[in-house]
């Protein structure tokens, strides 16, 4: 009789990796500490010794999405020699976009937890450390924080669609109240018209293209290689 496989022990790491893997499969909402438990084959309460409920695994989420943004910053970076600030920035601010592209649910989330999470204050401070050593100063390292806003975490901030972690918009809603509007808002609508994403364009909500993320980035590193030094 085959020996029986030790079970694998609990660990926030474990528990965190499978509620990535819910969170990837059916969204936000379907995750729960009751679901998380089933899916790890323990009871819900132990959970509660490596994530502190709900909240606490939220937190738990915020804090891996950041930590595999840097794991994917420094794989990028170890392809190449160190280079100049702005490609430095420019692949960082595109290797967070992969891993927002691997999850969807992951902008919502940051954008709504009512602490920022430690690991984004050093990795903010990585960003800042690149400007300084690419030559600016700290008041305009402060500026171009302010500037990048979420574009630095790999997303465009909706403008149209309120940041709730889970949170989503109808399109089909929010496309068939702004043809009702349409009179009011000739501009508006004629932009919308025009600028409809291709399908084979990966977005992060109804305005965040890849192709838009992109333009805005590059328009904001031109500009602060203008106030350069």
């Amino acid at each position: 009789m085959a020996a029986k496989r030790p079970r694998e022990p609990l660990s926030r790491e474990r528990a965190l990796a499978v509620a990535i893997a819910i969170a990837d499969k059916e969204g936000i909402p379907a995750l729960t500490m009751r679901r998380l438990a089933t899916e790890l084959g323990v009871e819900a309460m132990s959970l509660y010794h490596h994530l502190p409920g709900k909240e606490g695994l939220l937190d738990g989420l915020a804090e891996a999405v950041i930590a595999q943004i840097e794991a994917e910053v420094a794989r990028t970076a170890e392809t190449g020699s160190k280079k100049d600030w702005r490609t430095r920035l420019r692949r960082r601010f595109l290797s967070a976009r992969e891993v927002m592209l691997r999850h969807p649910w992951a902008p919502a989330l940051l954008s709504s937890r009512p602490t920022i999470p430690t690991a984004v204050y050093a990795y903010y401070d990585a960003i800042v450390a690149t400007l300084v050593d690419g030559g600016f100063s700290y008041r305009i390292a402060h500026r171009a924080i302010h500037a990048f806003g979420s574009l630095a975490l790999g997303f465009a901030q909706e403008i149209f669609r309120p940041a709730s972690a889970g949170g989503n918009t109808d399109v089909d809603v929010a496309e068939a109240d702004l043809a009702a509007m349409a009179g009011a808002l000739p501009h508006l609508t004629a932009m919308v018209a025009a600028e409809l994403h291709d399908l084979s364009d990966p977005t992060l909500g109804w305005c965040d293209s890849q192709v838009e993320f992109e333009y805005t980035l590059d328009l904001l590193l031109d500009g602060l290689e203008r106030d350069r030094g």
